[in-house]
């Protein structure tokens, strides 16, 4: 039998042999508008059939040769062009996804209550596939009770709507609303296309995910750490918001781009973990600590540069115990009913096997289950794939296949 975590998934798995993948791209008259040229040019160099059908206030902002230069088609704006091939409603029928990259306020409205004024509007409700809205609008619109209502609306009919991203929006301001990463809606889209609709099952939900290593200061210049790279709790929390999720992300000197529709929180070292995690987890339905705090950290750290002896000796460091912060949050729930994950990083030893040690782990730290990775050469924390094992109080174990953009296990 093959190795599971050498298979290579096929962009096109969701759809029939010999035929690639349909996607629809609806831009929407935005200054984000820009960012979509980039989505487009994501999709068509993985092989995907893209169609473009921006808004007339969307070529305000980018012309048609640029999206029909880059999609290899021509684009479409009105519903009365090449009527002939009946365009609002053959687009949105033959589509395998539809994207709305930036979607407005004025367009998740227009979604909400069905209207169809626009060759866009008409896609959409013709549309019989997975459609995904990544809005970019001022925060006061963001946050207005008329953008949430519809925002509610569309995901109750099964819309994927992303969270928008928080930073420098139009002008001075700055704040919730910017257009998630193209990279992080790719992403996302590419899960849809694979794995079809995703149901909406942790919408109203708080997940709250650690991701990284910590790093334990010596001096100002060198650190202990590990190798961590954040790979796996990006994955779960990007696959926790595809499902309707509110996800914080507690990142430990990550360098990957922000999950689409992602709060991320950035810490150093193990305490600042704990004062994050702590916090965040008041509110939380689910905890999932993937991040590799440091077990130690110097009593001392040196305010300057720690040079060599002349001698050739080495200092003396002296460690101390960091806070267990798993089974902190697991002993102590501010919520009762919270589910808590926990990860351990194992390399079995003399008092016993990486599976013994992981389930003397899970009843010790007292979460409600326990994923282990083992931490030699390839399946370490810093590989792009992995295949984990989790255990259960119970004592039920399962192997876990999760790569660079794992699911959320179902």
């Amino acid at each position: 039998m093959s190795d599971p975590l050498s298979e290579v998934t096929d962009l096109t798995a969701a759809t029939p042999p010999g035929r690639r993948p349909t996607v629809v791209l609806g831009v929407c008259g935005g200054i984000a508008a820009y960012k979509a040229a980039e989505l487009l040019r994501r999709f068509t160099e993985s092989g995907h059939d893209v169609t473009v059908v921006p808004t007339r206030a969307a070529l305000e902002f980018v012309g048609a040769p640029t999206w029909a230069a880059l999609s290899g088609k021509e684009i479409a704006t009105e519903v009365f062009e090449h009527i002939t091939e009946v365009p609002h409603v053959r687009i949105g029928q033959q589509a395998d996804l539809v994207v709305v990259a930036p979607a407005t306020a004025n367009m998740l409205a227009r979604a909400a209550h069905g209207l169809a004024d626009d060759l866009l509007t008409n896609v959409l409700l013709t549309a019989r596939c997975p459609v995904v809205f990544a809005p970019a609008m001022h925060t006061e619109m963001w946050e207005h009770p008329a953008t949430r209502a519809n925002v509610a609306t569309l995901r109750e009919r099964g819309a994927i709507v992303i969270e928008p991203a928080e930073g420098r929006l139009t002008g001075k301001d700055t704040g919730k609303g910017r257009l998630p990463e193209p990279a992080e809606i790719f992403e996302l889209c590419v899960e849809v296309l694979e794995r079809g609709p995703l149901a909406q099952d942790l919408a109203g939900r708080h997940v709250v995910v650690s991701a990284g290593g910590t790093r334990e200061y010596l001096d100002p210049v060198r650190f202990l750490g590990n190798r961590s790279s954040g790979l796996q709790g990006y994955a779960l929390a990007r696959a926790a918001a595809a499902r309707g999720a509110e996800v914080t992300v507690v990142a430990a000197n990550v360098t990957l781009a922000d999950p689409a529709g992602v709060k991320v929180v950035r810490v150093e070292t193990t305490a600042q973990l704990r004062e994050e995690v702590v916090a965040a987890a008041a509110s939380a339905d689910a905890v999932v600590m993937a991040a590799a705090p440091a077990d130690f950290r110097p009593t001392s750290v040196s305010g300057a540069k720690i040079k060599k002896a002349a001698d050739g000796s080495a200092p003396t460091i002296e460690l101390t115990q960091n806070p267990d912060i798993l089974a902190e949050i697991s002993h102590h729930r501010p919520r009762p009913d919270t589910v808590i994950v926990g990860f351990a990083a194992e390399t079995g030893d003399e008092t016993g096997s990486v599976l013994e040690l992981a389930r003397a782990k899970l009843a010790r730290k007292g979460c409600d289950l326990l994923v282990v990775n083992t931490s030699v050469g390839e399946r370490s924390s810093a590989a792009p794939t992995t295949r984990p094992s989790s255990w259960r109080p119970t004592g039920r174990r399962t192997t876990c296949r999760w790569a660079r953009s794992a699911p959320w296990p179902r």
